[in-house]
């Protein structure tokens, strides 16, 4: 099963959710189906020394946002 990362466009909720077939992912916030499919970022190991940290250099520090600080809204 594909684990894709969507963004409702009623609502703006970003979420991942496992997809079957066609089938059409529904928002868990606002229940919308109007849902845009995002690129998802992917955990590589590169079996180097491992690095202890909140997240990835430059996240943001809640949720490892790739796009920075305050990107995904979460406070």
């Amino acid at each position: 099963m594909p684990l894709f990362e969507y963004q409702c466009l009623s609502c703006d909720r970003r979420f991942e959710e496992f997809v079957l077939g066609g089938s059409k992912p529904r928002c868990p916030k606002c229940e919308g189906r109007r849902v845009r499919k995002l690129l998802s970022v992917f955990a590589v190991s590169s079996g180097g020394s491992s690095r202890q940290a909140d997240g990835p250099a430059g996240s943001c520090g809640s949720c490892g946002d790739p796009r920075g600080a305050g990107a995904c809204k979460v406070n």
